[in-house]
């Protein structure tokens, strides 16, 4: 009898485990401790992957081909892995945000430098745009998450100073927003609203024009599922929002990499696998319709 409960124990442990590596959407993400990008399927099979150094940004393109920054430059690659599109930064910088731009073009942000530039199809830099951030913020801490807008503005996450700051085409400053914690991620979202993750606040916000927040996700919103580094984000047409928990900082193995939150914070689905990822900190999910929100 003891042995052969021992064996539905174990079943019902795999069955749970299978469950939870499962996930409702195929994806793109980057492991920035697992140092590589991956496309996920809807039953959580990796079924791509391009390693490279503490990637940070990722976007699978109209053509199929995938762009992402890792710590040294940029990279377009083909699902052969073929690289059709590099950028590679200068020694002594980190390279936190990339983006696809219409014409061709590709943003991509430098901690070290302090700058935004946009890079053509050669890999040289077509568009400079200067940043200033405080010198006794280390390198590292600079900046993360960077947006180019429709109208041509500039969506900066200044991580060390605590704040996201909005430039014009020519680089000046036309707002600065203060935010809790480090942020990570600034999203501009169709109705004029920015989405921010607060990175090691454990929270994320909306803010309308006026900086108000309108809503947020805290700490512990979630029951059992805790904020930890809120990272990368993506919002959904449905309304709903997909974050990236990232679980670095004493956080590795112990909860969900991936959650997808309802507007009145409920999770409808998340994603977790430690055999296969450390810390996802960046995702693009690819069975919604439109271009994504992130």
């Amino acid at each position: 009898m003891k042995s052969r409960l021992s064996k539905l124990v174990l079943v019902a442990a795999l069955f749970a485990l299978c469950l939870n590596a499962s996930a409702a959407h195929p994806f793109l993400c980057c492991d920035y401790n697992g140092g590589r990008v991956c496309l996920v399927s809807a039953e959580g099979k990796v079924e791509w992957d391009y390693p490279c150094k503490s990637p940070q940004d990722c976007w699978r393109l109209d053509n199929g081909n995938i762009l992402f920054c890792f710590v040294s430059g940029a990279l377009e690659v083909t699902p052969a892995k073929k690289i059709v599109w590099e950028y590679k930064a200068p020694t002594n910088v980190e390279v936190h945000a990339c983006q696809p731009l219409p014409g061709g073009n590709v943003l991509v942000v430098e901690a070290g430098t302090s700058r935004i530039i946009e890079v053509d199809r050669a890999g040289k830099i077509a568009k400079e745009i200067k940043l200033t951030t405080v010198p006794e913020v280390k390198l590292h801490n600079q900046y993360r998450g960077t947006r180019k807008t429709r109208d041509g503005h500039y969506l900066v996450c200044f991580k060390g100073e605590g704040k996201v700051v909005e430039l014009d085409g020519d680089g000046k400053v036309l707002r600065a927003i203060k935010v809790p914690g480090d942020p990570h991620e600034v999203l501009p979202l169709p109705d004029g609203h920015l989405l921010v993750t607060c990175g090691d606040g454990h929270k994320a916000i909306e803010l309308d024009f006026s900086g108000k927040v309108v809503w947020e996700l805290n700490e512990n919103d979630l029951p059992g599922n805790p904020l930890r580094l809120m990272a990368g984000a993506h919002r959904l047409p449905n309304g709903n929002t997909v974050f990236c928990n990232y679980l670095g900082h004493g956080h590795l193995g112990k909860q969900p990499h991936v959650i997808e939150v309802t507007r009145d914070k409920k999770v409808v689905w998340q994603f977790e696998d430690h055999a296969q990822f450390k810390t996802i900190n960046q995702i693009q999910v690819l069975d919604v319709a439109g271009r994504p929100v992130r």
